[in-house]
C-alpha cells in the first residue's frame, strides 16, 4: 500500500474524475481491510447481552407466525375448502406490507421512554391483550370453522399487524444495540428468534395437541386455549421488563428531516437508485423456484397420509440444525463478499425442492416404513439448512447497507420485498386450488382434473370439475358441487360412497414450472446481478436527507 504523503501527491496529480475514482478505490480498500479485522475480534459483552435481547424479542414476533401460516392451517384443512384457507392465508400479508407505515414507527416516538421502546412495548402489550381473548374464544371459532373465516382470519390478521409493526422498531434497534463490526449477528438473532418462535407455534404446538401424540409419548395434551393463554403471560412478562430494567441509549441528534414526510420522501429518494431497484427486482421473483414446494407440498405429504405428530418430530430434530446454520451463515457473510453463501445456497434450496416433489410423487401408502421416514428427516434437514443459510445472509447484507438514521424504515423496505416474494405466489397456488376458478390462476388445483366415481348396480355417478352427473340408466340427474381435488371436495365424495381418481394433478406441473424458472432466472439475472451489488461501498446505498 501507498503511504498517505504518496496518496495524497499521486491525488493531486489527476483530474476530478480520477481523482473521485481513486479516492473510492481506497475507501473500499480500507474498508476491506478494517472488516477482516473486526471479523477476527471476539464479540463483547455489551453485545452478547444485546444478542439475547434482540433473540427474546424476535421470539415473541415469532409465536403468532406460527399460529397464523402453520399450525391454524393445518388444524382447519380438514374443515375449510382451498379456496377458504387462501382467505385465511391474507393474515400473513401485514408482513409483506409493513412498509407501507414504517415510517410513522421511525419518526413518531417519546424521546422519554425511546425511540424504539415506544413501539415495542404497546405493541407487546396488545399482542399478549390479543393473545388472552383469543385464548377465551378460539374454541368457540375452532369448532364450526367454516361458519368464522372470516372472523379467524380478521383475528389472526390483527395479530400478524401488531407483530408486523414490533418488527419495524425491533430490526432498528439493532441497528444501534450491536455494534457495528458485529452487525451480521442481527440476523443470527432474528433467525434463532423467529424460528424458535414459529416452530414453537407451528409444529411442537401440532405434536402436543395431538391426542396420538400425547398418548403415544405419554405428555400432557396441550390445548390451542392453553398455549395462547402462555404466551400472553410471557408478553406482559417481557413488557414488563423492558418498561422498567432496559434503558434505551439515546441517538445520536440530526438535522436531518424525520417528520412522517420526510421519511417517506426518503423510501422515495432510495427506491430510484438503480442498485435497490435491482435488489428489488431479485427479491420479488428470486424466490418463485422454490414457490410450489414451499406453498403446496407439506400440505401434499399430509394428503398422502403424512401424521402431522411424525412432521413434529423431523421438524424438532431439525430446528438444531437451523441453529447452527444461522450462525455460520452470519460468520461467512462478515467479510467483503456478504452475499457469497446467499448465492451458494441457490442451488441445494432448488435441488432439494425438486427432489420434495419426487418425494410426494412417490410417497408410500400409510404406516411409511423407518428407513423413509429417516430420509425425510435427512432431507428436511438439509433443505433447511440451505432456506437458512439465504434467510441470514441476506438479512446480514440488509443490516450492513442500511442506514441507521432511519433504520426501521431502509430494513424494512429491503425486507418488504424479500417477504413479499415469498408471500405473492403463495396466494395464487393456493387460491388456484380449486378447479372453478378462472385458468388464470393457474393455481395446483386449477391445473388438477379429478373425478368421483360411484359405481352401484345399475347406477353410475361421476363428479367432474363443478357439478355431480348422475347417471341411471337413461335417468340424467345434475347435482351441483364443488370439486373432486380439494378436501372439501373429497370428503362430499365420500358421503356418497364414491372414490376421487386423480386423473392430472397440477402441483407436479405447477413445480415444475417453477424449477425451471428458478434456473433461469438465477443463472441469467441473480449470480451477475449480486455480484455487482455486493462490491458497492455501503454509502452508496444512502441518500442525503434533507
Amino acid at each position: 500500500m501507498l503511504e498517505d504523503g504518496d496518496e495524497e501527491l499521486e491525488l493531486n496529480l489527476l483530474g476530478d474524475q480520477e481523482r473521485r475514482e481513486a479516492r473510492q478505490g481506497l475507501e473500499q480498500e480500507e474498508e476491506a481491510e478494517e472488516l477482516t479485522e473486526h471479523a477476527k475480534r471476539p464479540i463483547s459483552s455489551k453485545d452478547k447481552r444485546a444478542m439475547v435481547l434482540l433473540c427474546v424479542l424476535y421470539l415473541i414476533q415469532g409465536v403468532p407466525l406460527g399460529l397464523a401460516l402453520g399450525s391454524v392451517p393445518f388444524l382447519l384443512k380438514d374443515h375449510l375448502s382451498y379456496s377458504q384457507l387462501a382467505t385465511f392465508a391474507l393474515s400473513s400479508y401485514p408482513y409483506s406490507l409493513k412498509l407501507l407505515w414504517s415510517p410513522i414507527v421511525d419518526s413518531i416516538f417519546s424521546p422519554y421512554i425511546g425511540r424504539r421502546k415506544s413501539w415495542i412495548i404497546p405493541m407487546q402489550l396488545t399482542v399478549g391483550s390479543v393473545m388472552l381473548y383469543m385464548s377465551l374464544n378460539v374454541q368457540r371459532l375452532m369448532d364450526n370453522p367454516e361458519n368464522h373465516v372470516n372472523e379467524l382470519t380478521f383475528v389472526f390478521t390483527s395479530l400478524v399487524l401488531i407483530s408486523a409493526t414490533q418488527d419495524i422498531a425491533v430490526d432498528g434497534w439493532a441497528l444501534t444495540l450491536l455494534s457495528h463490526e458485529n452487525l451480521s449477528y442481527a440476523s443470527t438473532c432474528q433467525t434463532i428468534g423467529l424460528n424458535t418462535g414459529y416452530f414453537a407455534s407451528f409444529t411442537v404446538f401440532l405434536a402436543f395437541n395431538s391426542v396420538e401424540f400425547s398418548e403415544k409419548w405419554g405428555v400432557p395434551h396441550l390445548t390451542l386455549s392453553g398455549y395462547l393463554r402462555f404466551w400472553s403471560i410471557a408478553c406482559y412478562l417481557v413488557t414488563f421488563w423492558l418498561l422498567f430494567f432496559k434503558k434505551e441509549d439515546k441517538e445520536v441528534a440530526t438535522e436531518a428531516d424525520l417528520s412522517i414526510k420526510g421519511v417517506y420522501k426518503t423510501i422515495w429518494a432510495i427506491c430510484k437508485l438503480k442498485h435497490v431497484q435491482s435488489l428489488i427486482v431479485i427479491h420479488f421473483f428470486g424466490k418463485l423456484g422454490f414457490a410450489a414446494n414451499e406453498a403446496a407440498t407439506s400440505l401434499k405429504m399430509v394428503e398422502k397420509g403424512f401424521k402431522r405428530e411424525d412432521l413434529a418430530i423431523a421438524v424438532l430434530i431439525d430446528f438444531p440444525f437451523q441453529i447452527i446454520g444461522g450462525y455460520l451463515a452470519a460468520s461467512w457473510s462478515r467479510g467483503d463478499r456478504p452475499l457469497r453463501p446467499w448465492i451458494w445456497a441457490f442451488w441445494p434450496r432448488l435441488g432439494f425442492g425438486l427432489m420434495a416433489t419426487f418425494i410426494v410423487y412417490y410417497f408410500p401408502k400409510s404406516p411409511i416404513s423407518t428407513g423413509f421416514f429417516v430420509f425425510l428427516i435427512v432431507h428436511t434437514v438439509f433443505s433447511s439448512f440451505s432456506s437458512t443459510v439465504q434467510f441470514v445472509g441476506i438479512s446480514a447484507f440488509h443490516t450492513r447497507i442500511s442506514d441507521p438514521l432511519i433504520g426501521g424504515t431502509y430494513m424494512t423496505l429491503l425486507n418488504t420485498f424479500t417477504n413479499l416474494g415469498g408471500t405473492w405466489p403463495k396466494w395464487f397456488i393456493l387460491k388456484g386450488m380449486m378447479s372453478n376458478l378462472t385458468p388464470l390462476y393457474l393455481g395446483v388445483d386449477a391445473l388438477s382434473v379429478a373425478t368421483c366415481k360411484v359405481t352401484e348396480a345399475g347406477t353410475e355417478l361421476a363428479v367432474k370439475g363443478r357439478e355431480y352427473i348422475y347417471l341411471c340408466f337413461h335417468l340424467l340427474t345434475v347435482v351441483p358441487a364443488s370439486e373432486c381435488v380439494s378436501e372439501h371436495g373429497q370428503a362430499t365424495c365420500r358421503e356418497i360412497g364414491g372414490t376421487c381418481v386423480t386423473e392430472t394433478d397440477g402441483y407436479y406441473i405447477i413445480s415444475a414450472a417453477c424449477f425451471i424458472f428458478g434456473i433461469v432466472f438465477l443463472v441469467a439475472y441473480i449470480i451477475p446481478t449480486a455480484k455487482k451489488l455486493q462490491e458497492l461501498p455501503p454509502l452508496a446505498w444512502r441518500v442525503k436527507l434533507s
